[in-house]
Parts: C-alpha cells; sequence; structure tokens
C-alpha cells in the first residue's frame, strides 16, 4: 500500500518530499557525509528515482538550501505590535530555534556551501547560489527591522547599523554552536541589547540616530528590555 502512495505522488509532491528529506539529513550532519544512496533510503525510493528528479546531489543539496533560506528569512517576520525589545526579543527566540533544528545545515548556509572555490581562485557556480541566498536571507532580516523602526529610507548610519546587527547576529549564531558554551536564553538577549548599543553608539555622532533613539527608548516600557540594558551598564559605572 505504500509503495502504491509513493508511485501515485506527482513530480512537485515527489521533488517536495526529497528536498524535506535532504534539508533535514543536511541540518544534522555535513552535506559531504550525506549520500544519494542515503537519501533515496529515507525517501523510500530508489537511487536512479532520485537522480529522475534531481541531477545531482549539489542540485538537491542548493533546492534544500533555498528552502532553509526561504524559512530562515520569515523567521525575522515578526508583528509590529508591542515594545521594540520584545518584538526583536522573539525573532531572535525564532532565530535560535533555526539554528538549533538546522545547525550544520545553518553553518553551510551562512558560510555559503559546501564548495569555497574553483581553479583560479574563482567562485563555482553552486557557491555563488549559495552566497546569493544568503545575501537574501540579511536583506529580508534587514528590511524587516527597518519595518519596525518605521523607516521607509535609512540613513546611511541606520544602514550601517542594523546590517552590522544582522551580520552580528549570524556570527554570534555560528560561534554559539561551537559549543554552546554560553546559555542560548542569555544570547538571544543579549543580541537585543546590542542593537540597542549599536544605535546607541551611532546616535552620539549623529543627531538623526539621536531622534531615533529617544523615540525607542520613549516607547519601551519602564521595565522593558532596553531599560534592563541601561540599568546593568549603569551599575558598572564607578560609584563616587
Amino acid at each position: 500500500m505504500a509503495n502504491s502512495v509513493r508511485r501515485r505522488m506527482g513530480v512537485e509532491q515527489r521533488r517536495e518530499q526529497l528536498i524535506t528529506v535532504a534539508l533535514d539529513l543536511f541540518g544534522h550532519r555535513s552535506p559531504e557525509d550525506v549520500s544519494i544512496d542515503e537519501i533515496a533510503e529515507r525517501a523510500g525510493i530508489s537511487r536512479p528515482l532520485v537522480y529522475h528528479y534531481f541531477p545531482g546531489k549539489q542540485s538537491l543539496y542548493e533546492a534544500a538550501l533555498r528552502r532553509a533560506a526561504d524559512e530562515l528569512s520569515a523567521r525575522f517576520v515578526e508583528p509590529r505590535e508591542g515594545p521594540l525589545g520584545e518584538r526583536l526579543l522573539r525573532v531572535m527566540g525564532r532565530f535560535f530555534d533555526f539554528v538549533e533544528d538546522h545547525g550544520p545545515g545553518f553553518s553551510a548556509l551562512m558560510r555559503g556551501g559546501p564548495a569555497a572555490s574553483v581553479g583560479g581562485g574563482e567562485q563555482s557556480p553552486a557557491t555563488s547560489n549559495a552566497s546569493a541566498m544568503i545575501d537574501d536571507v540579511r536583506q529580508a532580516a534587514y528590511e524587516q527591522i527597518l519595518t519596525h523602526l518605521e523607516i521607509e529610507r535609512p540613513s546611511a548610519r541606520l544602514e550601517l547599523v542594523v546590517r552590522s546587527w544582522v551580520s552580528l547576529a549570524e556570527t554570534t549564531a555560528l560561534l554559539w554552536l561551537d559549543g554552546r558554551r554560553v546559555p542560548r536564553v542569555e544570547l538571544e538577549v543579549q543580541l537585543v541589547h546590542e542593537f540597542v548599543a549599536l544605535a546607541a553608539v551611532s546616535a552620539a555622532y549623529d543627531a538623526e540616530m539621536a531622534a531615533l533613539v529617544r523615540r525607542m527608548l520613549e516607547r519601551e516600557p519602564p521595565d522593558g528590555l532596553f531599560a534592563d540594558l541601561v540599568t546593568r551598564l549603569f551599575a558598572l559605572v564607578p560609584q563616587v
């Protein structure tokens, strides 16, 4: 009966099934350690049938990366309700959910795929495709943060702050995967604090950024995440 059900799957259904299987395998092990035979066995089909839908493991890997990139981009979508600090914390929670569920796959995605280059130091098409995917994720995250800040045309300084923070979240997650030596929940809060800290430092040099930071702080509750950072920083100042 199961074989009969599998034979009735349409082309797109089968492709989606193989992508899902591959994403799960690539998410838990390095792509180099996953074989087409293993993918076929997990999907309950023959090895030649896998090649009927995908020319090779690389094309299946790229399809899985695309799915992962789309899913990761979706983690940054958050309703514009409640304090900004709480919104960012929810985003970081979903982001680290993805990182935790797809550790090796997340690392491969963020580092541009398994193959770094081809002869002469040029990027391979596979690496170029993976790089384009992660650029899409970064752009989606950047645009979502601007939406929450209610900014349509960011200044150069604000763009620098937001893009730097997105990069910081990515780097922090990659480092966290290597041993997980810092509690995840602390890192999520720390990244929210680092966002407002980056903005505050920029505000010290620019009137437009200063106005934005004041507006952010005015909208936060007295016991919110941003106020918590201020309390922690004041505790470091020597008492005279």
